[in-house]
């Protein structure tokens, strides 16, 4: 695994996420529908915990394998939550290219993805991302670019809406 970095400068929104709570039980979101857990978070990397079940993977010979979707969501959350941990409050990002690579089949059991920043620039931030199993085995990897957007200098762009309104 290739070191995080740690001179990464925090973000506002780290503040904001070491103060989340995993949602409870019943609350609506991947979070739980996956039953994922945040294990470690620090300025420009993150650890997530999950333990998906056959619900998550199908027959495979004589066993069962995790779907790879599944295995590029978690991936892609552990870079996300990395991503995040450096925007101020008024920046958000929006994944520009995803690239999962498989190395062995993900099995039903406890699993670990853990997400870093590479590089960040003030529109661009590479993130990277491994995950293992409980024996430490590296099952696959997976690399983001996160484009950053200024809310403050860009306030149109978070605004929902029909991309070709209609004059009535």
């Amino acid at each position: 695994m290739t070191p995080a970095r740690t001179d990464f400068r925090p973000g506002e929104r780290l503040a904001e996420m070491r103060s989340w709570r995993q949602p409870a039980p019943g609350e609506p979101g991947i979070w739980n529908t996956l039953g994922w857990r945040r294990a470690e978070l620090e300025a420009g990397r993150a650890v997530l915990e999950w333990e998906p079940n056959t619900d998550h993977a199908f027959p495979a010979g004589d066993g069962w394998i995790v779907h790879g979707g599944m295995v590029t969501a978690i991936l892609d959350s552990a870079m996300g939550s990395a991503t995040w941990s450096l925007l101020d409050r008024d920046e958000v990002y929006l994944t520009a290219d995803l690239r999962t690579e498989f190395y062995r089949p993900t099995r039903p059991g406890p699993i670990r993805a853990t997400g870093w920043v590479v590089r960040k620039t003030r529109r661009v931030t590479f993130a990277a991302s491994e995950l293992h199993d409980q024996e430490g085995s590296l099952l696959a990897s997976c690399r983001a670019t996160n484009i950053t957007i200024d809310l403050a200098t860009e306030p149109g762009r978070a605004r929902r809406g029909p991309a070709n309104p209609v004059a009535e």
